[in-house]
């Protein structure tokens, strides 16, 4: 008979056990006690020879594996130099061990049912069952490290058990090579100082060498604890080598050097403020420093004040808990609005888009762009959602004027139209997720970008000219700057003066938030242009139900933590009554931070906004979220409002224990 199909037909002598056990049973309670009590009898005598033989049969195969493997080794003429073990798979039983097992494991093959987790603790043959070779971790045995290869074999007993023979590899001195070669690795770290012309601003020569010294004295103090290479390149910036042994030692310790700095002051008060922007895993020493140089772009572009790590795949963040210092240029508004300009007249048309759901600010700011394109005489599309938007009312009056009639386009619509001469100028976002029309960013060539977001890991890249200002108030009033340096105030349409100013409007909160000099120069501007700050103001209002929506969210809200608001609705809203209510929230006595959520279709949507210390952006940056210190959102999709409320708590207790 085939030996598979007679191990189907055995049914095992474990059921024998139990039938008789059920005879026993039947005749004691038939009242046959001696025929009841012979039945048990016999049955336990049965088992305890059953075990007996058992026992005496596993013996057996013990000695039989010895004995085979011993045999093999003596006709290979040496020990095999793997510790070697074969177990039955299931129950983890040990059926034969060789000596250099037994040596590192203390297995004594004298004992019987010995399991292998009880050798080697956390430990389990499941890999084996799944066909695999190799066990995925290492193991660390008496301070050696082992690799753990194996195969199985199905056994010839009734029972169809599977074996499972498992090889022993020590590579320790190659692990330690290997770990010796990664803690020795060459990091390149490049410091920058970030507010080093405000801070020597007016000074005189000695006072700016004593403000040096400090300044040195204290990156100095800080770098030698790390036994590295440590040369300052110009004025205020640094080149720091050493190894990734002790990255690890700055990480935990969240790189004390960014406090430590604010020490020094210059004598009008102002703190000094630095970024760290630091190369890992580079191929050699030349990539390592593009690593870096690309972090501490990438931690200029947050507002500084932070330290950013960049290896082969991903950027990471430490600091940047501060609010922005405003300390950009105005030098560098003017170099990027003759780049732009040149670059839009080369082009055939110029195609611009703002974020997903667009609100007031990245209205404006895609307003100011055609109004260049129109000095240069250029076509200009504003890719936009007519129907999913935030800015109805404003986008209304626009498509009443003339100039405007057939701007506004689809981004199916100018997938269409573009060509390998357009050019894309993207406002208010840099996160190409966010963008109005994914497939159109990546369809063009040439992308332009004019936002005051903090940068995220994933911007958008390559970009041929790029504005990028943490420290504005909002993308409409880059802009505004840029307009300018490149028109007259007869180029500027009212229609779009106001809606420049509505941008600012909208993300300063009507001037009580993110102001700065810059900020009422560029709303000066726009008065003189013909923006009517009453006209404006209308913009944002809103009708009876809405305003009575905004109040039901902010009756929802519950405080966390004493001084945060968080309102989570089941019910969806629209973005511009979140926004508002989040805002709402900030006028309460003893609230320095608001989160509103909501649900979407198949998303959660979160609005945020802060005057405290809270840094919303780095609260939903975790939830793949962004903005800025002040003013941050996030949508966190395939996601439930109970789900992203869990996240988002999460998230703030992490912001306040670091």
């Amino acid at each position: 008979m085939n030996k598979k199909l007679g191990r189907l037909l055995w049914p095992g002598l474990w059921l024998y056990f139990l039938f008789m056990a059920i005879f026993a049973g039947a005749a004691v309670a038939t009242k046959n006690y001696i025929l009841g009590t012979l039945e048990a009898v016999i049955t336990l005598l049965l088992l305890g020879y059953y075990l007996l033989c058992r026992t005496k049969h596993r013996k057996e195969v013990q000695n039989y594996a010895r004995t085979a493997f011993s045999s093999h080794e003596k006709v290979s003429g040496a020990d095999t130099p793997f510790p070697m073990v074969l177990v039955r798979l299931g129950d983890d039983s040990v059926i034969w061990a060789n000596d250099a097992f037994a040596s590192i494991t203390g297995y004594q093959d004298e004992y019987l049912d010995q399991r292998l987790s009880g050798l080697v603790p956390d430990f389990d043959t499941a890999w084996l069952s799944a066909g695999k070779t190799e066990y995925p971790y290492d193991i660390t045995i008496s301070d050696r490290r082992y690799r753990i290869y194996g195969n199985t074999v199905r056994a010839d007993d009734p029972d169809g058990s599977v074996l499972g023979m498992l090889y022993f590899s020590d590579l320790t001195e190659l692990y330690q090579v290997r770990d010796e070669y990664i803690r020795s690795r060459p990091m390149v770290s490049i410091i920058l100082i970030d507010n080093y012309e405000e801070l020597t601003k007016n000074l005189t020569e000695g006072a700016i060498a004593n403000l040096d010294a400090r300044i040195n004295d204290v990156i100095t103090k800080w770098t030698e604890q790390y036994h590295g290479l440590f040369r300052k390149m110009e004025r205020n910036r640094f080149l720091y080598i050493f190894e990734k042994r002790d990255l690890h030692m700055a990480v935990e310790d969240k790189f004390p050097l960014l406090e430590e700095i604010h020490q020094v002051t210059s004598p009008a008060g102002l703190e000094a403020s630095i970024s760290m922007g630091i190369g890992v895993d580079g191929v050699n020493f030349e990539e390592a420093y593009n690593f870096a140089a690309l972090s501490i772009e990438m931690a200029l572009s947050r507002g500084g004040d932070q330290a950013v790590i960049k290896d082969r795949f991903n950027f990471t963040f430490y600091g940047g808990r501060n609010k922005e210092a405003d300390h950009r240029s105005k030098v560098r508004s003017r170099v990027t609005a003759n780049s732009l300009m040149e670059l839009i007249g080369q082009s055939s048309q110029v195609f611009i888009m703002g974020h997903k759901n667009a609100d007031l600010d990245a209205v404006g700011a895609a307003m100011g762009i055609s109004t260049l394109c129109r000095k240069k005489g250029k076509k200009a599309y504003i890719v936009l959602d007519l129907e999913h938007n935030c800015a109805e009312k404003l986008i209304e009056e626009i498509r009443e004027v003339p100039e405007y009639k057939d701007t506004f386009i689809s981004g199916q619509e100018a997938m269409l139209l573009c060509d390998n001469h357009s050019i894309l100028v993207v406002v208010d976002t840099n996160r190409p997720d966010q963008v109005e029309s994914r497939p159109l960013l990546e369809a063009i060539s040439k992308v332009c970008v004019v936002d005051h977001h903090r940068r995220a890991a994933d911007y958008i890249d390559p970009v041929v000219v790029k504005l990028h200002e943490t420290y504005a108030s909002s993308a409409s009033e880059l802009v505004t700057e840029l307009l300018q340096y490149a028109v007259e105030k007869s180029d500027v349409l009212p229609i779009e003066a106001k809606s420049l100013m509505a941008g600012i409007f909208l993300d300063t909160k009507s001037f009580n938030v993110r102001t700065g000099e810059r900020t009422f120069e560029a709303a000066a501007v726009l008065r003189q242009w013909g923006a009517d700050t009453v006209e404006v103001k209308k913009l944002l209002q809103n009708d009876f139900q809405g305003t009575m929506a905004k109040y039901q969210i902010i009756k929802s809200a519950r405080l966390y933590r004493q001084e945060i608001a968080i309102a989570a609705l089941n019910n969806t809203t629209s973005r511009a009554l979140a926004s508002q209510a989040a805002d709402e929230l900030l006028n309460i006595t003893g609230i320095t931070a608001s989160f509103v959520l909501y649900p979407m279709e198949d998303e959660v949507y979160i609005s945020a906004r802060s005057i405290g210390d809270a840094n919303v952006q780095m609260i939903l940056e975790p939830l793949g979220g962004g903005g800025n210190t002040a003013t941050a959102g996030a949508q966190i999709k395939n996601c439930t409002v109970k789900d992203a409320l869990d996240r988002l708590v999460e998230s703030i207790d992490q912001f306040y224990e670091e």
